[in-house]
């Protein structure tokens, strides 16, 4: 599993910069067609240059005053500007490369952002950024900066149809919820909407020379606990393997389980009443206690001042901010779609009473005003989108009847949770709608893409801006210590410190508290992450003020970023925003002290600390499983920048040796191995079907055993027999085995009506979980396949499972994980013996003891468990992390103290684990002989 620190694939932080400003040599040079780089040194310009990482295109140039070129609009300008001094910005053809996004003028200056394409094709965060300002009525060009990719060569011909790539993101996306372990289990989903995916286009990755992907955005409702899902998936467009997956969701608070998916645009009569009556000034109280004003209008149609707010924008009102009533509604009923018969909440008389204060609409309404407000006066922005847009927060959602204790920004509206008997409503929080609504600012501008680094600096600059409007409405002075709690007035009972979702001054630095996560994780960290930046951001404010502190970040955000931009390159646009804004000498020496306090400087990824094992370092995979038995390991690698299709390797876990690749390099995607220390299999993605591939370990022709459409990431081996987890279509999966001497499949159940996943081998026997639906219900087990007599022993239960999840087997036991409610993604440990009886759990589902297991593998000696172990440290975060039982359960001890993600663990005997860690901000396949204890 790739992590989102260093980038999935290579990308999230492909642009980081290097940040000592460096003079530019003059050369000459040629332009290169199809817009490739200019190539030769950069000449120099008036201003100081910071180069670009794996581009010739420099990241940032800046103290320029340099005539802009043309006389027309201001993007002809600016690609005039970048055409004019190709020797320096080495793109060969802007006018045909750079597609105008977004031009903002303002205050006498213009900031055009471009985006870059690819014989056509768009970029994946590949924007450029030109300033300019007006002087004796011309323009006059200030500085550039973004990333600009110039060794793309890739072809922008796909060889996958759009069909299949929705086809095997869906699939991915099943996989990827599967393995996160929120309940459900085998064949599980009940009534859950059907994941759907929808092309958006061809997109080229800027890793290496660029890799073409078909863009999907997938949505639906999780198996097992209907909750809301949007993933978007960047699907190779040549082998149909899914490179890069992220949820699409900006939450207030870290979600326990996938958030919901994006709405879409609410329609035009859902947003502005038929009959508009004048603006009225009204009243409420909030939750604090405290009354005040609310801008309302009078809705002649239902005889009700409603909260309709016409009297802010500069459109005259067309476009209002409107609180709605979503008491009722689940985030399922509000993602993907404007639910059609919520309404604004309303009154008889313009003062709103109690019940519109508990439900949160008071404090959402007169809070998306302040924030409004703040923007406009502080930045001169009308809006989040900067253009009179529309602002509608829905109040009060839950999470399928639950309370739903969280918040978020969906792409068109803000949404809040109703709360419960702890937590009041989220918009009682005016920095959680501070939050939410700059992420509309964010969207609207750098659009840092919300994964990893990028996705942290999102988080980050939330925090600050709605940190900022609290404190600043509040009168709480910068020094206070509870000046940085984000959140801390949600709740009912608990302490403002013991609340708070954040702290910007928890004094985080990036080498001792970066954590390194993948995608499925968090995202990649945006929540984990964001208080190292915010952090300094936070810091700043403080040293050099509010008022410039703001406009320094406002002017990053808005003429610097560019969407992959991660935390050196964040370093790098606040400087350069202070100094266009002329920060003193002094001033520019705090904004540098505050970041380097925590610890943003260059090369700061490198100082990270572990107590495992390296076996093959920066694999640059996605989702990729580590197989291991018999002394050997195995897992998929691709090249040093992620680009190349991945291969293949296998190597002794004595570390002894060099590895080996096993698969071929040919374009396909050789992915999910599995061994048993003498031969490999795994699947090889094609443009097709998926081939399930076996090769000895010593050498010898890859053998084709199976080749089908459909195939789930489970392989196991052991001996001469594969068994493998298919999904033909009508079934959700189907656990089959074969023979390296035949391949035939045979499925294991016998029955096509029985669901089976999970499975595990050992000695001769197959275990896997099952699911059958009968009369509207579903029956989950675990069951046991004898190969020698064609027995299955179906094990005995503690209780009614409402989901099974991985099962493990060795020659006296069969272990699985069985999930006890539905609504939790807690899961007991459970053990039998191999005739089903003396069933026992060695985790409790909940509890003390409890294990929030997800994944587990068994040797004859130990049960590894990947779970979600709490991290008290990031404010009780929970992270996957490896622990090791005995068989017995009486032994229990963390497998490593490496404070990154621990993942994909295979056993290649005794109690030795072999797994993929994140720790170091790229993956790395590491193991350790014996547990490390209790990490205290």
């Amino acid at each position: 599993m790739r992590s989102a620190t260093a980038g999935a694939v290579a990308l999230i932080s492909a642009t980081a910069l290097v940040v000592s400003a460096a003079p530019v040599d003059a050369a000459p040079a040629d332009a290169a067609p199809g817009g490739g780089p200019v190539r030769g040194p950069a000449p120099a310009g008036p201003g100081e240059l910071i180069p670009g990482k794996h581009t010739d295109a420099p990241a940032l140039v800046d103290s320029l005053r340099e005539p802009a070129t043309g006389t027309g609009s201001a993007v002809d300008a600016a690609r005039g500007h970048l055409a004019a001094h190709k020797n320096r910005y080495r793109i060969a053809d802007p006018g045909r490369d750079l597609r105008p996004v977004r031009t903002v003028d303002a205050g006498g200056g213009e900031t055009v952002r471009l985006q870059q394409r690819f014989r056509g094709v768009e970029v994946l965060g590949g924007q450029y950024v030109v300033r300019m300002e007006r002087e004796g009525g011309e323009r006059v060009v200030t500085g550039v900066s973004g990333a600009y990719f110039t060794g793309l060569k890739t072809g922008t011909a796909p060889e996958v149809d759009a069909a299949l790539a929705v086809e095997r993101a869906v699939d991915a996306t099943t996989d990827q919820l599967r393995g996160a372990g929120a309940g459900g289990g085998a064949g599980a989903g009940g009534e859950a909407r059907p994941l759907t995916g929808t092309a958006r286009g061809l997109v080229v990755l800027p890793t290496g020379t660029g890799l073409l992907t078909w863009h999907v955005t997938v949505r639906g409702e999780r198996p097992g606990t209907g909750e809301p899902v949007l993933r978007e998936v960047y699907v190779d467009a040549r082998a149909g393997y899914p490179v890069l997956q992220y949820s699409g969701i900006k939450t207030f608070a870290a979600p326990a389980a996938p958030a919901p998916s994006v709405s879409s645009a609410a329609p035009k009569a859902a947003v502005q009443g038929p009959e508009q009556g004048p603006s009225v000034v009204g009243s409420g109280v909030k939750y604090d206690g405290k009354a005040v004003e609310l801008q309302l209008t009078r809705d002649e149609a239902r005889q009700k001042y409603v909260m309709r707010d016409q009297s802010r924008m500069r459109d005259g009102g067309k476009n209002p901010i409107s609180t709605w009533d979503a008491r009722g509604k689940d985030v399922g009923d509000v993602s993907g779609t404007w639910p059609p018969d919520i309404e604004e909440f309303g009154s008889p008389t313009p003062a709103f009473g109690g019940d519109a204060t508990e439900a949160g609409a008071v404090d959402a309404h007169w809070a998306a005003g302040k924030v409004y407000d703040y923007y406009k006066q502080a930045h001169g922005r009308d809006s989040l989108d900067g253009r009179s847009g529309v602002i509608n927060s829905l109040v009060g959602v839950t999470d399928f009847g639950r309370p739903y204790n969280n918040a978020f920004w969906d792409g068109t509206k803000m949404v809040y949770g109703g709360g419960d008997a702890e937590y009041r409503a989220f918009s009682a929080g005016l920095d959680v709608v501070g939050h939410e609504m700059t992420h509309g600012v964010v969207e609207n501008s750098a659009n840092l893409v919300y994964a990893g680094q990028s996705g942290a600096m999102n988080e980050a600059i939330a925090d600050y801006f709605g940190n900022a409007v609290k404190t600043d409405a509040y009168g709480i002075p910068m020094d206070s210590p509870d000046a940085g709690l984000l959140g801390e007035s949600l709740c009912r009972t608990k302490p403002p410190r013991e609340c708070a979702a954040r702290d910007l001054n928890d004094g985080r630095t990036a080498a001792k508290s970066f954590l390194g996560v993948s995608l499925t994780t968090d995202n990649g960290g945006v929540h984990l992450n964001s208080t190292i930046f915010s952090g300094a951001l936070w810091d700043m404010r403080e040293d050099i003020g509010r008022t410039l502190a703001d406009r320094v970040v406002y002017r990053a955000l808005t003429a610097y970023l560019t969407p992959l931009d991660g935390f050196t390159e964040g370093r790098a646009a606040v400087l350069a925003a202070a100094r266009e804004l002329k920060a003193s000498a002094k001033e520019l020496k705090a904004v540098e002290r505050a970041f380097n306090a925590h610890g943003i400087v260059p090369g700061w990824e490198l100082a990270t600390g572990v107590d495992s094992d390296r076996l093959l370092g920066d694999v640059n995979t996605e989702g990729v499983r580590v197989g291991a038995g018999g002394g050997w390991w195995a897992t998929s690698k691709s090249d040093e920048n992620g680009s190349e299709p991945y291969s293949v390797w296998a190597g002794r876990a004595d570390g002894g040796g060099a590895p080996r690749r096993i698969s071929p390099n040919d374009g396909r995607y050789h992915v999910h191995p599995a061994t048993d220390g003498k031969t490999v299999v795994w699947l090889a993605y094609n443009r097709r079907t998926v081939d399930l591939l076996a090769r000895p370990i010593a050498g010898g022709p890859v053998k084709k055993l199976w080749s089908g459409r459909r195939v789930g990431p489970e392989l196991q081996i052991e001996g001469d027999v594969v068994v493998v987890e298919s999904r033909p279509r009508g079934a959700r999966s189907i656990v089959e085995y074969l023979r390296l001497s035949d391949p035939t499949p045979v499925d294991v159940t016998g029955d096509r009506s029985v669901n089976s996943a999970y499975p595990s081998i050992s000695d001769g026997r197959i275990a896997y979980a099952t699911s059958q639906r009968s009369e509207g219900n579903w029956t989950y087990g675990t069951e046991v396949l004898d190969l020698k007599t064609g027995v299955r022993t179906r094990m005995g239960q503690l209780g009614t499972p409402t989901g099974i999840g991985q099962t493990a087997i060795n020659g006296s036991h069969v272990f699985w994980l069985a999930h006890e409610d539905a609504e939790s993604r807690s899961a007991a440990v459970r053990r039998a013996d191999l005739d089903g009886s003396g069933v026992v759990d060695l985790s409790p589902a909940e509890g003390p003891g409890a294990l929030q297991a997800l994944d587990l593998i068994a040797s004859p000696d130990a049960v590894t468990v990947a779970t979600w172990t709490p991290a008290p440290e990031y404010r009780n975060e929970a992270l996957p992390k490896l622990w090791q039982l005995s068989a017995d359960g009486k032994r229990k001890s963390r497998v490593s103290c490496n404070r990154g993600e621990q993942m994909w663990a295979g056993v290649p005997g005794g109690r030795q684990v072999v797994w993929t860690d994140s720790t170091t901000g790229h993956s790395d396949v590491v193991t350790r002989v014996r547990p490390a204890g209790d990490c205290g």
